[in-house]
């Protein structure tokens, strides 16, 4: 059984929550968030408190209630206070830079990269090395961070290239000049 699944999720006050057939969508003060829910998969919503269960006992249904219940929490929390990802570019002479919804990338390629930003994602560069991306839809803010860590990965011998804040590269030793 789901132990995730089973516990409620409270409503926090300015939020609307609203289930129309299998389409929940989730209102706040940051946006509004919509998503289509599992058809084994049964919403409940009473007294500011929603219920996940399942219409179907089995292994697959009761995994899918779990995750149902967390995107329908990180739904909820993305409306009230957001979620942020902090990327750090590391090495000489790479900087970023945001101009409107185009996040230029200056790492160690010969032009510029320009990595367009979705509406819904907002950048800010602090420092010329750390970029902080923005986002209500924490499963929107996970893809558009890891593209933009696509454009250079951090290499294993200098660390060069974009993390993320608090990731640690396994740094390999280079080749030694012994005979």
């Amino acid at each position: 059984m789901s132990r995730i699944g089973k516990q409620p999720i409270p409503v926090p006050a300015g939020v609307k929550v609203e289930l129309a057939g299998q389409l929940l969508t989730v209102t706040g003060a940051k946006g509004t968030l919509k998503r289509e829910i599992v058809q084994d998969i049964d919403v409940q919503i009473q007294d500011n408190i929603i219920h996940v269960s399942n219409r179907v006992e089995n292994t697959r249904v009761n995994a899918f209630r779990g995750l149902t219940r967390t995107l329908i929490n990180n739904m909820i929390i993305g409306v009230v206070d957001g979620f942020k990802k902090v990327l750090i570019i590391e090495g000489v002479g790479y900087k970023a830079n945001v101009s409107g919804a185009t996040l230029t990338l200056n790492v160690g390629y010969s032009n510029p990269v320009n990595f367009q930003l979705p509406n819904e994602v907002s950048a800010t560069v602090e420092g010329n090395t750390k970029v902080v991306v923005e986002c209500i839809d924490k499963e929107l803010l996970g893809l558009v961070a890891s593209r933009i860590r696509q454009v250079r990965k951090p290499e294993p011998y200098k660390g060069k290239g974009i993390r993320y804040e608090g990731e640690y590269i396994i740094r390999k030793v280079g080749k030694s000049g012994s005979k």
